[in-house]
């Protein structure tokens, strides 16, 4: 994650803000410093009983507490800039990671860490940002203070002797060690305690990420779910899915409340530990009171920088859940490349301007894979520009598999597969996907839509029988909300006669429409020229219409048994 951060382009705004970040925590430790001396003139004016001196130590406390609170103010809004720029830098390096070409298909295949994507690139990178941010800004300075206040500490306690039953007793740096000690053992004591938070925030987030998944899903579903009476089934797998949420939440809650007994314990104790720590010495006439409530003052700010693991512990075991999550996450992606293809599937760039199938067997798993089914090609086919044809088959044959393995989204088989080296390709899968964008953009979809002038666009939409739309080129909408399914259908149908694909790749795109769509359509494409057309599926408007060549796969199958251990 370190060296993912040193190659985003925020690096030199971070490390700009850090080393201002840093200027400003040694200015407040500074004035801690000041403060904390500024303890003894004060409290032995009060025991001396001297209005003057007390009224001229209350001047300088206003100076000293005035810069530090601005010192404070700069401090968080340095805090919260860093936080935005290391948000900017994570979220879009794993975004740019996870958008790479066929990437993102392949990680949802992944069990566990193709779910639900969406809450480790928005929620996980939110929280690992902020907490990354906040825990660092901590540590440095606790350390710092650390370093300032122990060598003070040390100082003051480096005389420390008293008696007891007649022994005098002198340890040098006496208060130095209680204070390690009393935060040593807190520490230990958190660690035991909440051991197990990092792993149950960790199922925290992954349960809530299926909670919104199967809210959104429901949402979006609505009209189907209310058709089909499903209310109840739908509020069942929605109620499931709280209880899991709850249930995590109810042990995290459990965790707390014992880490709370340790973390506040020592919080509490640690008003009267200093001065009991110090009251032998302070009783034996070795110390003045002044001296006894500086050496509490440094005492409390070494304690309170060792006892930073304790008071951010469960930031910490928040930060180390959101840090695997995210860290898996991009490691997955990143690591996709590194993965060696299964089989002897080859897929190569043809000579000519063709796409040639040779000796082509697909799976749809492993082919060593228990009950597994998969597609062949009985002979050797070459498709030149502007051939026509329609790949069907056996029922039993997996047409998607060649689809996806013609897109280049295919595991398992063997056999090569020449693709055609020049003009643009179009794949469209039968489930169409419309961006919640413009009109104008959804109907250039992927191309960028200032390449393209509004008549053409217009003409395009009025070949389909959608000329209504023209005037909502501009209009953002949820079209696949807004259109019925036949518009869906032509309005796909307008891409392909603006973006002008040279090899068009069509998945049963026709299944399912009203028969007059399904003509429409085909007249449509039988229009086009220059354009190769491979429809993978059965359309009996498609074959009447444009008269396509046809090529039968066949199915085949495997009843191998599974390994058992």
């Amino acid at each position: 994650m370190v060296s993912a951060f040193w190659h985003t382009p925020v690096r030199h705004r971070v490390l700009a803000l850090a080393f201002s970040l840093l200027a400003i925590i040694l200015a407040t430790v500074y004035g801690q410093y000041r403060l904390n001396r500024w303890n003894i003139p004060f409290y032995n004016a009060l025991e001396r009983r001297d209005v003057e001196e007390f009224a001229r130590q209350l001047g300088v406390f206003a100076a000293i507490a005035g810069s530090l609170l601005l010192l404070n103010v700069v401090q968080t809004w340095l805090n919260q800039i860093t936080a935005l720029y290391m948000r900017e830098g994570l979220s879009r390096d794993l975004v740019d990671e996870w958008l790479k070409p066929q990437r993102a298909l392949r990680l949802s295949k992944m069990r566990s860490l193709g779910d639900n994507p969406d809450q480790r690139l928005h929620e996980d990178a939110r929280n690992l940002s902020e907490l990354t941010t906040s825990l660092t800004i901590g540590l440095v300075n606790a350390t710092i203070l650390l370093v300032s206040f122990i060598g003070v500490l040390w100082s003051v306690s480096g005389d420390f002797s008293f008696q007891f039953n007649g022994t005098t007793f002198s340890v040098p740096g006496y208060m130095v060690w209680a204070a390690l000690g009393y935060a040593g053992l807190a520490s230990i004591l958190s660690n035991i305690v909440g051991r197990r938070l990092p792993d149950l925030n960790a199922q925290r987030y992954s349960k809530e990420a299926e909670l919104r998944f199967a809210l959104m899903r429901t949402s979006e579903n609505l009209t189907a779910i209310t058709l089909a009476r499903g209310e109840q089934n739908e509020m069942g797998r929605a109620q499931d899915a709280i209880t899991t949420v709850l249930g995590v939440i109810r042990r995290l809650a459990i965790g707390y409340t014992h880490l709370t007994w340790v973390s506040s314990g020592f919080g509490w104790l640690s008003i009267v530990a200093p001065i009991l720590i110090a009251a032998p010495v302070y009783f034996a006439g070795k110390l003045t009171f002044g001296g006894l409530m500086m050496t509490v003052g440094a005492f409390n700010q070494v304690y309170g920088a060792l006892r930073w693991y304790v008071d951010n512990f469960r930031q910490i075991a928040d930060w180390k859940a959101t840090l695997q999550r995210v860290s898996t996450f991009r490691h997955a992606l990143v690591s996709m490349e590194d993965v060696p293809a299964q089989g002897a599937l080859v897929l190569t760039l043809s000579d000519e301007d063709s796409l040639s199938l040779k000796e082509l067997e697909l799976w749809a798993s492993p082919p060593d894979t228990a009950h597994n089914h998969g597609l062949r090609l009985p002979a050797n086919e070459v498709i030149r520009l502007g051939d026509r044809v329609m790949i069907n088959g056996e029922a039993g044959a997996d047409r998607r598999l060649l689809f996806q393995c013609l897109a280049g989204l295919g595991q398992w088989g063997r056999g090569q597969i020449a693709l055609p080296r020049t003009g643009r390709t179009l794949f469209m899968p039968q489930v169409p996907y419309l961006p919640h964008a413009s009109l104008r953009e959804v109907l250039v979809y992927p191309l960028d839509p200032s390449r393209f002038e509004d008549e053409r666009l217009a003409a395009a939409l009025e070949r389909v029988g959608l000329s209504l739309l023209t005037a909502a080129l501009g209009l953002t909408e949820r079209w696949d909300q807004k259109l019925s399914e036949g518009d869906q259908a032509r309005l796909r149908l307008a891409n392909v006669l603006v973006t002008e694909p040279k090899w068009l790749f069509m998945d049963d795109i026709l299944e399912g429409l009203d028969a007059d769509v399904q003509s429409e359509m085909a007249a449509v494409l039988s229009e086009l020229e220059n354009v190769t057309m491979i429809y993978i599926g059965l359309s009996a408007a498609f074959d009447r219409i444009v008269r396509p060549r046809h090529i039968d796969l066949q199915q085949i199958r495997t009843e191998v048994s599974a390994s058992k251990d």
